[in-house]
């Protein structure tokens, strides 16, 4: 029962869309926890990490929740070596392992892109990879974003992860022929649509966006 959540780019909704994981398996009973290994908006408290931690139901640690925080809002390779710190993928799988005790889903968000490096060797897909998780796919509805959604989708396969699904998010207020570019995406990407998410002028309440997904097509 637990996913890993990544983007077609940084900005397109992955905080919201984990948080809204989270509300709708808690509104069906289950203990969860979110977990954001690597934030890069405040070295104190990331706004991401806020918004993961009010959506769980688990007590846990920031440092479990959050292993990295750095206050630049850059690549994580690029955030952590200006503080002089190596990002650890070992560090992680243990904060993860620590979580994966104390709840019965645990939702980890991914920072940027699915291939943004993480130090001067590994990048997210590598995380992913040793995580072993199942991924469910933000797609930011926007100009551009099929080649980014497929090439995505493509990546993620080729990783030899689960692709349990994806999410289209409306993250502008009108997108040209937007059905229709969902509907080429449907038509191609190998995973269930779990949702269609509009936009909001104002950040929504992840309870209001987990009723935009379907969470029954998330098959383990």
């Amino acid at each position: 029962m637990n996913f890993f959540v990544t983007g077609t780019d940084t900005c397109v909704g992955k905080t919201l869309i984990s948080c809204a994981l989270l509300h709708g398996f808690a509104g069906q009973g289950f203990s969860v926890v979110g977990m954001k290994p690597v934030a890069c908006d405040d070295a104190d408290f990331s706004e991401d990490v806020r918004a993961l931690l009010a959506a769980s139901n688990v007590l846990a640690s920031r440092g479990q929740i959050n292993p990295y925080s750095f206050e630049r809002a850059v690549a994580p390779h690029l955030a952590a070596k200006f503080v002089g710190v190596r990002i650890s993928l070992e560090r992680i799988l243990q904060s993860y392992s620590e979580l994966e005790t104390q709840a019965d889903v645990v939702v980890v968000e991914g920072a940027g892109g699915f291939r943004v490096p993480l130090n001067e060797s590994q990048d997210s897909a590598d995380l992913a990879r040793q995580l072993k998780l199942p991924v469910i796919l933000v797609v930011g509805m926007r100009l551009g974003c099929l080649n980014h959604a497929l090439l995505t989708a493509d990546a993620i396969t080729r990783c030899g992860l689960k692709l349990a699904g994806w999410v289209a998010n409306c993250v502008e207020g009108e997108m040209s022929m937007l059905n229709e570019n969902i509907e080429a995406l449907t038509e191609r990407i190998k995973g269930p649509l779990l949702g269609v998410v509009p936009h909001y002028q104002t950040v929504p309440d992840a309870g209001v966006v987990a009723a935009c997904l379907d969470l029954s097509l998330l098959k383990h």
